[in-house]
This record gives structure tokens, C-alpha cells and sequence, in this order.
């Protein structure tokens, strides 16, 4: 079952179309890769999906229900959280400071639970909620460490960890391996997979091949802001249309 779906998504800037007729779908539960050379709309149609752009025409349905237009902090409410490309974290902060941010989405306040003590019990359920990822995580141990002491690979570790503790239906995770070297790639992997497999479903934008044949389930692949292919890592690594746009017809 289709937990999103792009329909007939087109987005323009002035004269220039990043996105053309772009339609795909996201069954819940899969890794589903968006793939494709530099400037071909992955990270556009990225933020139509997660409300920083509106498309100029077509519609984004997340369960039933048009998002399209929608702002950003209503989507991630509503399940869509995305991670992106630089690894934005609070450095003078701790892993654990960091991780309780991705809690503020769910732990709103308001006059009445401050009068009736009930702010106490939403920290002390938020405190729990991010004990609770990052041991998931494996960062439990290193709480208590600043985010500019983190290696590369747990800080992205801990990006993730801070989406997750908002505790998404759908995560868009927007290269998550770059400038990793290999062994950082295989335990970003392993991450991810067990995010998946924690009910998650994510959407990847990726350059890494590696990862995304790896990984995904399905690929919809984009060139020049329309879609080239769709299909298995299999029958996208075979496809004469991919190749010729990755490889020059090599």
C-alpha cells in the first residue's frame, strides 16, 4: 500500500522547470532510492515533499491526503521528517542535548499543562523517548560527549537520532553517505537498515551506489527533472536509458 504518492508533480522557477510531469510511489515500510546525476530535481522534489517548496502544478498525497502547500513544521507533525545534507547539529551541545530537540515536535506546550504540573511528565517522557534512540542508535554511551567531538560517522548517527526521536512515519534522508569512507558507509548502512526495519519508511537521496543498491527495495531514477526510470536495483543497474545518463553512453 502506497503511503505517498508524487502525482504529475511540476515545478518551476521563472523559466526554468526543475521538475517536469514527476510521478512515483513510496509503499510503506520500503527504502525507496531517488537516484540520478547532479541537477536532475532529487533535492527539489525533496522539498516539495517536506513543504519548502509548493509545486507548480500536481499533488503529494501522504495517506490519503493532499500535503502539497502544506508548511514544513505541519508536515513533520504529520509523520514527514527529513534529515539533510550537511550534518546540522548543535556542536557545543551534548549527543543527548542534541537527540531532545527532535522531541520539541511532539512536546508542545501550553498555559494549562504548566498550571497543572503537566510540563514535568512531557520531559520526562521526551528524556526517556531519546534514552530510548539513542541506545537504538548505539550512542547511548557517548551522551554525554559534545557533538563536535563525534567522528563523522555518529554524527550522522546522531542526526538521525534526532529525527527519530520525533518518531516519523516517513523519513527523507538526503545523502546521508557522503565523505564517508568505507567502513563509516558500512555501519551507516547497517543504521539504516535497522531504522527500516523498525517500521520507517525512507526515501534516499544518494550518489553512492553501493549504498542505494544495497539498500533500496525500489529506485526511481530522474534526469533533468523528469523521471528516466523506475524499478528493482537490478533492472536499474541493467537499464541502457541510466547508464547513458550516469556514464555519457559509456
Amino acid at each position: 500500500m502506497a503511503i505517498l504518492e508524487i502525482k504529475n508533480v511540476t515545478k518551476q522557477f521563472g523559466g526554468l522547470t526543475a521538475l517536469n510531469d514527476v510521478s512515483f510511489q513510496v509503499e510503506e515500510g520500503e527504502i525507496r532510492g531517488l537516484i540520478g546525476p547532479n541537477g536532475a530535481g532529487k533535492s527539489t522534489m525533496f522539498k516539495n515533499i517536506a513543504g519548502f517548496y509548493t509545486p507548480t502544478s500536481g499533488n503529494i498525497v501522504y495517506r490519503g491526503e493532499n500535503i502539497e502547500g502544506k508548511p514544513p513544521h505541519t508536515i513533520s507533525e504529520m509523520g514527514i521528517v527529513r534529515t539533510f545534507q550537511e550534518t546540522t547539529l548543535f556542536q557545543e551541545m551534548t549527543v543527548f542535548e542534541n537527540a531532545l530537540v527532535g522531541s520539541h515536535i511532539k512536546g508542545r506546550t501550553d498555559i494549562f499543562s504548566a498550571v497543572l504540573g503537566l510540563d514535568q511528565k512531557k520531559q520526562e517522557a521526551a528524556s526517556e523517548k531519546v534514552m530510548e534512540v539513542l541506545d537504538f542508535m548505539g550512542l547511548s554511551d557517548r551522551k554525554d560527549q559534545y557533538a563536535s567531538e563525534l567522528p563523522l560517522g555518529s554524527q550522522r548517527a546522531l542526526a538521525l537520532s534526532i529525527a527519530l526521536v520525533s518518531e516519523p512515519k516517513i523519513m527523507l534522508m538526503d545523502e546521508p553517505f557522503a565523505g564517508m569512507n568505507p567502513e563509516e558507509t558500512n555501519h551507516m548502512m547497517d543504521l539504516t537498515r535497522k531504522v527500516q526495519e523498525s517500521g520507517i519508511t525512507l526515501v534516499l537521496v544518494e550518489h553512492d551506489m553501493k549504498a542505494v543498491m544495497g539498500l533500496c527495495h525500489h529506485l526511481t531514477v530522474l534526469n533533468f527533472g523528469v523521471v528516466l526510470a523506475q524499478g528493482t536495483p537490478e533492472d536499474i543497474r541493467n537499464n541502457e536509458k541510466v547508464i547513458e545518463a550516469y556514464l555519457g553512453g559509456a
